[in-house]
């Protein structure tokens, strides 16, 4: 019996809308990824109302990003709607909205130090914002906190990031990492691109939501030795690093969400 053909899906992020004239096709394609990343946050209950931002990094040299236009829910975020803005949060073209002025100090700071960092991600779930409360931080003895070992740097809670003089202090304790725990406050994660900092974000939180049931538990942890750690951060690293890998669970996620949601615009 022959079976017929399947084709690859096509990247789920790609949205339906027509892309305007003055809109370069990868800048569109970057806002159709963003905007679904968004919708996907909202899916997997990782939003905190209108609060919290994903910011990306557009081609060239100019250090400009798009965020999402504050007041509007995550669901609310399209590919049309997104934010063009500069290092210091100004708008660079016409909106009816503005940015989250909390997000500046964050985002700005590591578009404008890292240029291996492309998407920065910042959330306080509840098991996250639990982890960042305790002295201890993440543990490294479950599956995917191991993958987490050595990856993590901690800054210590200054209030609500509003304000520029922090930055410098944001970027060494975030140092060549790609995982920064805001202490007493919340996570921030970035990487090369949306799909690999989504991916980061989904392994941070289910090591988050592990740890809070484990502690929770009465009897002993089994401890990883640091060996089997470093093992599990290098290898995951690598993983998300490789071109593909991160897409195709981006994708798929996407697509899952569509299948119960329907189209996000």
């Amino acid at each position: 019996m022959t079976m017929p053909a399947v084709s690859s899906p096509q990247p789920a992020s790609a949205g339906s809308l027509v892309r305007p004239a003055h809109i370069s096709e990868a800048e569109w394609a970057l806002r159709c990824d963003l905007a679904a990343c968004y919708h996907l946050i909202d899916y997997m209950g990782w939003t905190e109302t209108i609060f919290n931002h994903i910011s990306a990094r557009l081609p060239g040299p100019a250090h400009h990003y798009l965020v999402n236009p504050f007041g509007l829910l995550y669901t609310e975020v399209t590919p049309a709607n997104l934010l063009k803005v500069d290092l210091d949060g100004h708008k660079l073209e016409p909106s009816n909205f503005d940015a989250n002025p909390a997000g500046f100090a964050l985002h700005s700071a590591i578009h404008g130090a890292r240029g291996d960092i492309h998407c920065v991600i910042h959330t306080h779930t509840t098991q996250v914002s639990a982890i960042a409360q305790k002295k201890a931080g993440f543990s490294h003895n479950d599956f995917y906190g191991a993958q987490l070992f050595g990856r993590v740097g901690y800054h210590a809670f200054e209030g609500i990031t509003l304000f520029a003089d922090e930055k410098a202090r944001m970027l060494e304790s975030l140092g060549e990492r790609h995982i920064l725990v805001l202490r007493n406050h919340g996570i921030a994660v970035g990487e090369h691109s949306i799909a690999a900092t989504f991916f980061l974000l989904w392994t941070v939180q289910r090591a988050a939501e592990i740890q809070c049931l484990a502690d929770s538990m009465r009897g002993e942890d089994t401890a990883l030795p640091d060996p089997i750690r470093q093992k599990c951060a290098d290898l995951t690293a690598m993983l998300n690093r490789e071109d593909g890998f991160a897409d195709k669970f981006f994708d798929a996620m996407v697509r899952k969400m569509r299948a119960e949601r329907g189209p996000s615009w």
